[in-house]
């Protein structure tokens, strides 16, 4: 599993407790929810910029071939 996946995963667990404490009125909970929703959306930016990062070297590695 990628870790963009990974990230998108977590989000979706913290909404579901976020939610979960909502309902069953654990303010714990949904605090919870909450920071694993926020890991999840750190991880998939981290992996979006790792992917950026990646084809910004890939685009450049032909160029010193070129002069």
């Amino acid at each position: 599993m990628t870790e963009k996946a990974k990230g998108k995963m977590e989000q979706a667990k913290g909404k579901a407790k976020e939610a979960a404490g909502k309902v069953t009125g654990n303010e714990r909970m949904q605090a919870e929810g909450k920071v694993d929703e926020t890991k999840g959306k750190a991880k998939e930016a981290m992996a979006e910029a790792k992917d950026r990062a990646r084809g910004a070297k890939d685009s450049l590695k032909g160029r010193n071939d070129e002069v």
